[in-house]
């Protein structure tokens, strides 16, 4: 038998096996990266559909489609605060065909729930962020506030007494609340409801005092004058509400604009992983798609891989602190 030489150089026999298994290896990935997409492409959205991560699940579906000439399918696997539909991506198999949309749950659940069926970092790789959704601070327009200063002066002036609703324990209206509470060092009570409708609901009868939500689902009642406005939740201003400042003006550094974003199984090769995070990026920066985007409040952003992954990592870090010091549970 004739020994394998690289660079002129002799193998021993045994390194030349296991030089032809390694290259064997290498020729069977690189085939499998260049047949991709083999089949439709499902993307797992860990919530209902209607909801904001589905639309914009739905969104890189039609992204993917047309530019990869296979079907992308949304999959909706409502349950847990996302657990189970992130669960069925963390454990599927990692070859570019399952995606799952992530998002500010998916970082906050590691420190809300201690029993995890999955490893969120091991077995998750980000493909990239979609959007920052800031959300709004409203009040009813009973409350005799008009900016965050007046809010906090009230709550020392009141401890205990101002109310403040949110979708639920450990959700981002819930989380950024808690962060202005601390922040500002008052004493405010937060009343979790079963969803972000019942909890707009509860501000617009005047039962609770104020909420954060979304700007694209409290723009009505805003325009109609049963809430009112008074700071948004990321750093700048929105262009969807410019005459509204950002919470940062009273307290600096304050942000906790929810945000989505995807990611496959980990494992997926990095060409794949490359070339989904060109076409969503390319789709989501379009025209029309942007400007839908802009106009429901949301900032779009098209992370690559790395950056996304050195945002996620951050994030998990910033919440877990926040849900360690304010002691919160999601029982």
């Amino acid at each position: 038998m004739k020994r394998v030489s690289i660079c002129g150089r002799a193998l021993p026999r045994g390194m030349s096996h296991l030089l032809c298994a390694l290259l064997a290896c290498a020729a069977s990935g690189v085939a499998s990266a260049q047949a991709w997409p083999a089949k439709p492409i499902r993307i797992i959205a860990p919530f209902a559909p209607g909801g904001a991560t589905d639309i914009l699940a739905r969104l890189v579906a039609q992204t993917l489609t047309s530019a990869l000439g296979q079907q992308a399918i949304v999959e909706n696997r409502a349950g847990g605060g996302s657990v189970i539909g992130t669960e069925l991506a963390a454990k599927a198999t990692p070859d570019g065909h399952t995606l799952v949309m992530v998002s500010t749950s998916t970082v906050t659940l590691p420190a809300l729930s201690k029993k995890l069926p999955y490893d969120t970092l091991r077995d998750l790789a980000t493909v990239t962020q979609l959007v920052s959704s800031p959300n709004v601070l409203v009040v009813h327009p009973s409350l005799p506030v008009k900016t965050v200063r007046d809010l906090i002066a009230l709550a020392r002036a009141r401890p205990d007494q101002i109310a403040y609703g949110s979708g639920g324990n450990g959700t981002s209206t819930h989380l950024g609340g808690e962060i202005l509470v601390l922040t500002a060092g008052v004493r405010m009570t937060h009343v979790p409801f079963k969803g972000a409708n019942p909890s707009t609901i509860a501000v617009l009868s005047g039962d609770v005092a104020w909420q954060l939500s979304a700007i694209i689902s409290t723009l009505p009642h805003i325009k109609a004058g049963k809430l009112r406005p008074i700071a948004v939740s990321s750093a700048r201003r929105s262009p969807v509400l410019p005459d509204v400042p950002p919470v940062a003006d009273t307290l600096p550094g304050f942000e906790a604009s929810p945000w989505t974003g995807v990611s496959v199984p980990a494992g997926v090769p990095k060409e794949i992983v490359a070339r989904l995070q060109q076409e969503i990026a390319k789709g989501f920066n379009s025209g029309e798609t942007r400007e839908r985007l802009l106009r429901d409040g949301n900032e779009v952003v098209t992370s690559t891989p790395e950056e996304f992954d050195a945002f996620f990592r951050a994030q998990m870090v910033k919440w877990g602190k926040l849900i360690k010091d304010a002691n919160i549970s999601v029982q």
